[in-house]
């Protein structure tokens, strides 16, 4: 089991990254702003499954790193720490996403299979949990993968937080939020260095 002191700066590390609004809050936003709140929302609930799916596979893979090697475990630290690095440097360069009123008729159990099948299938969330959850597991420690699943349990929660709130607040304030200029900007530039930051931090963690 993680250290309490790891588990808080994970879920502070967590917040840091889900507040920042990247191609899954703006999702959301679009299909809470075009189909209303409710469908928001049931897309949230299968975002957050889909990205525990990456959680599960992410446990048995870091797991199995964890027993081959302590320097192979390093070796996936600090790709992951390049990796995360190379999505803000991407992220800074590129244009941010547009969002779209367009209403179209979905159910809640549509939009709840589109969030999952969106996320379950995205490449990208799986090299993120190989990148980011080492720096948070202590190799020394028993039970690598019971750390590995509880750190990416504390990132679904924190997910599912954040994500309720964008759905929540975009269903109320459509008019603002798509015809406001600061939104790209915080897509584009803050997640940016957010993600450089994360990178940072995961090369220079302490590795035993």
């Amino acid at each position: 089991m993680p250290e309490v002191s790891a588990l808080v700066s994970f879920a502070i590390a967590s917040f840091a990254l889900l507040v920042i609004p990247g191609p899954a809050v703006i999702y959301i936003i679009n299909r809470s702003v075009a189909s209303g709140r409710s469908i928001g929302l049931a897309s949230v609930l299968g975002l957050e499954l889909g990205t525990f799916m990456h959680v599960l596979a992410a446990t048995v893979g870091l797991s199995a790193v964890l027993a081959t090697s302590q320097s192979a475990f390093n070796v996936v630290k600090y790709l992951g720490a390049s990796y995360l690095v190379l999505v803000g440097l991407r992220t800074i360069l590129r244009q941010p996403q547009t969002m779209s009123t367009t209403t179209d008729a979905m159910t809640k159990v549509q939009a709840f299979r589109q969030g999952f099948v969106i996320n379950t299938l995205n490449p990208k969330i799986a090299l993120f949990f190989l990148s980011f959850l080492p720096q948070f597991i202590d190799p020394d420690k028993s039970s690598n993968a019971l750390q590995s699943l509880m750190l990416g349990g504390v990132f679904v929660v924190c997910g599912f937080l954040t994500d309720g709130i964008y759905a929540l607040t975009a269903s109320s304030l459509r008019e603002t939020l798509v015809k406001g200029k600061a939104l790209p900007f915080i897509q584009r530039y803050l997640a940016g260095v957010v993600f450089i930051l994360l990178g940072v931090m995961a090369a220079s963690a302490k590795i035993s």
